[in-house]
């Protein structure tokens, strides 16, 4: 009986492997059982490292459909076009688009609010954002009044941060249950059970309202998968930074890909989509609730997200991964349980709009998801000094019922924070992105508000530093003796 040959690694390297841990893995294959040289071989080339990638020399195509009316838009166009120049040079990216309420998300390089990216065979985790799958649902009464909507909604909801207290906990269904056990990633199931039922904070909200065309009352709802979907997020990201430096390292940490045909590409998609199930029944359970409470009967539900990634298979057999941060889905295509219609907020005073509309060579698939910002929060609160909260509510809410789940209002969240909607509503009609076929009329909204305001740290520090002041003031009344 002839011994089994061992392999060494310098006898591999002899052969043509590659320093790295692709080589000890070939070493434990063929070291396993026997093989030929040319099985070795094959086995060197399959484990060959990709080619490093450099950054596209020019950017890929972009359709922007965005305008600007005043200096503060054409600035925020500016920012707009300089972040997407970067995205843009990203190797695996085919293309991209902008829509009306692009706005920049972060350091230049990081793809904007109202941004559309499709990469080929790659998913993109900065591009879909820690808030995976941020989404809009709308259930329409057969005859409910808004006030009965409203009330039941608010004691439904919650808003900020953490999960629901233990006595409102909602279960997960038990296939959405099995689903989240099954992904490879540790400590998702704990979160996605306690986040059940929330919507966090930010710009996510309660909308009550009336179709324009019916009366009909309308609850809108718009919140991600919360901490459950962020945890993916950092799992994803994490993984896309080591693809980072075996592929690409001259690439902009935020736009760092996953391999599709790989084993973590397949999984991390797989993730994704569980993530979506979560996030509509999250919606769901929200919708249910309020109307169980008002013991009402569904006329119609439908829902889209915008924060997602969207696959298709190219005529050659690979996946174009269309990312949309902030863009909503039009193409029927992309979506497996569409209405046909869609849902784009503007603000809390202006109407939600219900849109149709077909792929062309504008929209690339895809509207605008709201009205977007030409400031970040800290811009537009800056801009509200030397007026008072109330005369700020005042001005900007007159005749609509807005509460803050807090109590506390969020004035960065408030009509005149975001872009026009007029403005918005334009550029999507001159650009062919969509076509509003309903309104919601507003009647009242429920936000999370400025839930760091008061919280306990915030006021034991504000309470020191008064007495701190005071401590100071009197050593010098003390000193002046």
């Amino acid at each position: 009986m002839v011994d089994q040959m061992k392999y060494t690694g310098k006898m591999l390297l002899a052969m043509g492997g590659v320093s790295g841990p692709e080589l000890g893995e070939i070493l434990r294959i063929v070291n396993a059982s026997s093989h030929s040289e040319a099985e070795v071989l094959a086995l060197i080339k399959q484990y060959e490292p990709a080619p490093v990638l450099p950054q596209r020399e020019t950017p890929a195509p972009c359709q922007y459909n965005i305008t600007a009316s005043n200096d503060l838009e054409a600035a925020n166009v500016e920012a707009v076009h300089k972040t997407m120049d970067v995205v843009l040079r990203t190797p695996v990216v085919l293309e991209g688009a902008v829509m009306p309420d692009a706005c920049p998300a972060g350091p230049v390089g990081t793809i904007p609010v109202g941004g559309v990216v499709a990469a080929r065979d790659a998913i993109i985790p900065g591009m879909h954002s820690a808030d995976i799958c941020c989404s809009l649902m709308a259930t329409v009464f057969e005859d409910s009044t808004p006030a009965q909507v409203m009330e039941a909604a608010h004691k439904a909801t919650h808003f900020g941060p953490g999960g629901r207290e233990a006595a409102r906990a909602l279960p997960l269904s038990e296939s959405l249950a099995a689903s989240v056990a099954a992904l490879p990633y540790n400590g998702l199931a704990d979160i996605a059970r306690t986040h059940m039922g929330t919507q966090g904070d930010g710009n996510h909200f309660m909308f009550i309202g009336s179709l324009e065309s019916t009366g009909q009352t309308v609850l809108v709802t718009h919140h991600g998968s919360r901490g459950f979907g962020a945890r993916l997020y950092k799992e994803g990201m994490k993984r896309a930074l080591q693809w980072r430096e075996k592929l690409s390292p001259s690439t902009a940490k935020a736009n760092a890909w996953i391999p599709f045909e790989s084993d973590e590409g397949r999984a991390y998609w797989k993730a994704l989509q569980v993530v979506r199930d979560w996030t509509k029944e999250n919606h769901t359970s929200l919708h249910d609730l309020t109307l169980e409470a008002v013991n009402g009967e569904i006329s119609t539900r439908f829902w889209n997200e915008h924060n997602f990634v969207f696959r298709e298979v190219d005529t050659d057999g690979s996946s174009i991964f269309w990312h949309a941060k902030g863009a909503t889905p039009i193409h029927n295509d992309f979506m497996p349980d569409t209405s046909n219609v869609q849902i784009v907020p503007l603000n809390m005073s202006q109407p939600i709009l219900f849109v149709k509309g077909e792929r062309n060579e504008t929209n690339r698939g895809f509207a605008p998801h709201g009205a977007g910002r030409n400031m970040s929060r800290t811009q537009h609160k800056k801009r509200m000094h030397g007026r008072t909260e109330a005369e700020i509510m005042k001005a900007e809410t007159a005749g609509l019922d807005v509460r803050f789940y807090s109590g506390t209002p969020d004035i960065s969240e408030l009509p005149s924070a975001y872009k026009d909607a007029g403005n918005v509503m334009r550029d999507m009609s001159d650009f062919g992105l969509a076509d509003v076929v309903d309104k919601v009329l507003p009647y009242g909204s429920i936000m999370a508000g400025d839930n760091q305001r008061n919280v306990p740290w915030r006021k034991r520090a504000k309470r020191r530093s008064i007495e701190k002041k005071e401590r100071q003031k009197e050593k010098q009344r003390l000193s002046r003796m």
